[in-house]
């Protein structure tokens, strides 16, 4: 699940700000009865985390590769990680860790690294992306939360083919001005995700993800890239690797 993923899921469970919690389990290694009777104050998303606020604690529910959720809704004969009941509907998240933060979210996240935040900064991303070691792949550097949070593979692969860099490119290896159009590209199009999601229409605008040749009509490759080893799309007519 990827960021605007979050964002959207954020959205589908405004209902239950400032509700309290009637009922909290799961097999996520948290306290539940911490959470049981306290009101939530807010929800929030950093990347792929998604952010339960409470008074005076958050919880955190990491969505990876697999993680789901169902509001109003359960999978039948599966245990939810977090389950948590309200008086006017309940949360289910499927396949995801949890964690309670007491700290202040300011002092644990950095806004500015998060795609679809408000805060979110363009020239921070390229001082953060330009501190890396200049070997690494510019594939496994999108995939940085701590760069990137919110890019997953889906808009890893998408960005690369629209700034047309081949993933195994070296980061010391790109132009300047290849690296500003890639930063600028992870954000436009994780606001294009988010819409195109909403629509329900999101795979019918994948241009190299899952497909067989790109737009031009060149041969798409799949390969699995970098440390990482994900599944990169590559239109080697299109995409040059530096």
């Amino acid at each position: 699940m990827e960021g605007p993923s979050l964002v959207i899921l954020k959205e589908e469970v405004a209902p239950f700000k400032g509700k309290i919690i009637k009922e909290a389990k799961g097999y996520a290694k948290i306290d539940f009865s911490q959470l049981e009777h306290k009101k939530v104050i807010d929800f929030k998303t950093w990347g792929k985390h998604f952010l339960i606020c409470f008074n005076d604690f958050t919880v955190r529910v990491p969505f990876g590769l697999f993680g789901n959720y169902r509001i109003n809704d359960r999978k039948k004969g599966v245990n939810a990680s977090v389950h948590l009941a309200f008086t006017n509907g309940e949360l289910n998240c499927y396949v995801a860790s949890a964690k309670i933060i007491n700290e202040d979210l300011n002092d644990v996240y950095d806004w500015r690294l998060d795609m679809l935040s408000p805060e979110w900064s363009a020239a921070y991303v390229k001082k953060m992306l330009l501190q890396q070691d200049k070997s690494k792949q510019i594939g496994d550097l999108l995939l940085d939360a701590d760069i990137f949070s919110g890019v997953g593979n889906i808009i890893r692969n998408e960005v690369l083919y629209r700034v047309k860099i081949h993933p195994e490119s070296k980061l010391g290896n790109i132009p300047p001005e290849k690296i500003t159009a890639l930063i600028k590209q992870t954000k436009t199009y994780s606001k294009d995700f988010l819409k195109w999601k909403k629509k329900y229409e999101l795979k019918k605008h994948w241009e190299v993800y899952e497909q067989k040749e790109c737009p031009q009509k060149h041969p798409i490759q799949k390969k699995y890239t970098g440390k990482t080893k994900r599944r990169s799309y590559i239109c080697k007519t299109c995409m040059k690797k530096y």
